[in-house]
């Protein structure tokens, strides 16, 4: 079973995230977090559930879909998993995966 690490930019964007919904409607904030949050726990069994983004000498980075999210994180082994980033599928993925 491999264990979750969330980055501080990963924290960083679900904080952005979280404010920006917020503003709206801090219920829907909470629970769009809680989500991504839950969907994230599939990768302690299964890490390699996501897509394969591309390979990097760290590991290989894959994307795991929650709604209209995209989790983006770096399988480093088969042990660890590293959250690397959170953003909106409407955006760029290249301009927060470069």
């Amino acid at each position: 079973m491999a264990e979750i690490i969330w980055t501080e930019e990963a924290e960083r964007w679900l904080k952005d995230i979280h404010d920006y919904i917020a503003q709206d409607n801090p219920a829907a904030a909470d629970k769009v977090i809680s989500g991504i949050y839950q969907r994230a726990q599939i990768l302690l069994a299964f890490p390699e559930v996501g897509y394969k983004y591309r390979s990097e000498p760290e590991g290989d980075i894959s994307i795991l879909l929650y709604g209209h999210y995209r989790i983006a994180y770096l399988i480093k082994g088969s042990d660890r998993v590293d959250i690397i980033g959170v953003f909106h599928g409407a955006l760029d993925r290249d301009q927060y995966l470069p």
